[in-house]
């Protein structure tokens, strides 16, 4: 879709040296941007995954060392390569710090997008980044957008921008079963399904125990985890001395999460904390079954009886009746995984979110 408004340079300015959901939604972004004319240039560190997964996709790249919060030289560095766009958009906490005062050094006009779920502390920093730095900041979930004001950030200085998800990306590209029957699945087993950074956050291993009590009642459903991180080691040794070895497959990094939607039958996000939970829009997309915490943005993005289950986080008893009651109840899961795209379609979709963002850049310019 082309926009017939005059087209905008947006510099985005991304800290993290690694590729996760956040990541993914900068891109989903930049890609939606492009489309409607638009230029976009991703400012990110050398040698991180997002500047080689820009090269990739032919996106304009700039990298830019960021050592640090005190790293007044990446602040230097930043203002000349932002000089010439027409907003800064900061991605990450680094981000908003030194691209923030990197845009104000430049007199380019800048917003923030806030995706974890974390309390912000009232104080100088806070003013600094999100009135000073920024004109607008936008929070994935209602829950970061109250975490904001109540951290201080003016209520009308705060937009609602949810994360987004494009349904091509969890469109199957394997025959039905053919999944399945790598994994070597049998046609009656349920297959539960993670995605997910290995890293305590997440919860996986609370949905270990989980897995374990139903296991001394009998039920052994199958788990596949998509993910790795540096809690990899300690969960698999926890799988282990839980007598689930046999019952979980850890498949690593994947790009085919379509496929793995298709086969799977119940996606679980068990997260401690979440901002959004971009894995559990995917999985309704993909017309699956969600259980997951309600915790952040999830509580908002899944609803509860209607898409999915919700359990408190951390609750290895509550997780496991929740699974208990959709390994039991295939209707059950047939209907929340079919109310799952419509639900995405009422303000998931990755179209809304850049029209969106397209909107608040142009407000944001008075334009």
């Amino acid at each position: 879709m082309l926009n017939s408004s005059p087209a905008l340079t947006i510099a985005h300015v991304d800290a993290e040296r690694g590729f996760s959901g956040g990541e993914v939604q900068v891109f989903l972004l930049m890609e939606g941007l492009a489309q409607r004319g638009h230029r976009n240039v991703l400012l990110c560190p050398p040698r991180s995954a997002a500047a080689t997964e820009a090269a990739r996709r032919g996106i304009g790249v700039a990298t830019v060392p960021m050592r640090g919060d005190a790293d007044l030289l990446a602040v230097w560095r930043l203002a000349r390569a932002v000089r010439g766009a027409d907003v800064v958009h900061l991605h990450t906490g680094r981000a908003a710090w030194l691209g923030g005062l990197a845009a104000r050094r430049a007199g380019v006009p800048a917003i923030v997008t806030r995706r974890m779920d974390r309390v912000i502390g009232p104080g100088w920093r806070t003013r600094l980044i999100y009135e000073t730095c920024s004109r607008r900041t936008a929070a994935i979930a209602p829950g970061i957008v109250e975490q904001l004001v109540a951290g201080g950030v003016p209520r009308d200085r705060v937009v609602l921008i949810p994360s987004a998800v494009d349904p091509r990306r969890v469109q199957p590209r394997l025959a039905a079963g053919a999944l399945r029957g790598a994994q070597g699945v049998g046609a009656d087993e349920v297959v539960l399904l993670s995605i997910a950074a290995l890293v305590r956050r997440k919860g996986l291993d609370v949905l270990l125990d989980a897995l374990a009590a139903l296991a001394h009642r009998g039920l052994r459903p199958r788990l596949w985890v998509a993910g790795d991180g540096p809690e990899r080691a300690s969960l698999a040794a926890q799988a282990e001395r839980l007598g689930l070895g046999g019952q979980v497959d850890w498949l690593g990094q994947r790009d085919d999460v379509g496929d793995l939607f298709a086969a799977a039958d119940v996606f679980v996000l068990p997260s401690r904390a979440e901002g959004l939970g971009v894995a559990a829009l995917e999985a309704m997309a993909a017309g699956r079954a969600v259980v997951a915490s309600a915790v952040g943005g999830l509580a908002d993005a899944v609803v509860d009886g209607r898409t999915g289950l919700l359990v408190p986080p951390g609750d290895a008893v509550a997780l496991g009746a929740a699974l208990e009651r959709v390994l039991h109840e295939p209707a059950l899961r047939a209907a929340l995984g079919a109310a799952g795209p419509a639900r995405v379609a009422e303000g998931f979709l990755a179209e809304q979110m850049v029209e969106a963002y397209e909107r608040l850049y142009r407000d944001v310019l008075g334009r």
